[in-house]
């Protein structure tokens, strides 16, 4: 079995000590992304509830003109039933 020396042990601790550099380095790089993902997410929902409003606000003006047809139909005597 080959001799087990100082030197040996140090050059594995120092391999071992730079793949652990690697490895948080890419942890960082990792959680910068998730971290972008997260914001990126963030502004989705926000545009999402703004397209909800906008939406909203439409079908309301569309019962504001539906209920404006209603009334020149029924003076215009287009429509024989009144409307609601």
């Amino acid at each position: 079995m080959a001799e087990v020396t100082n030197e040996l042990l140090y050059e594995v601790l120092k391999a071992v000590q730079a793949r652990l550099g690697n490895l948080e380095e890419g942890q960082r790089n990792l959680s910068a992304q998730v971290h972008a993902v997260r914001g990126n997410l963030q502004a989705m929902q926000a545009q999402m509830g703004a397209i909800q409003t906008d939406i909203a606000n439409l079908y309301e003006s569309f019962a504001a003109f539906d209920g404006r047809l209603s009334r020149i139909e029924r003076r215009l005597e287009i429509i024989d039933t009144p409307a609601s």
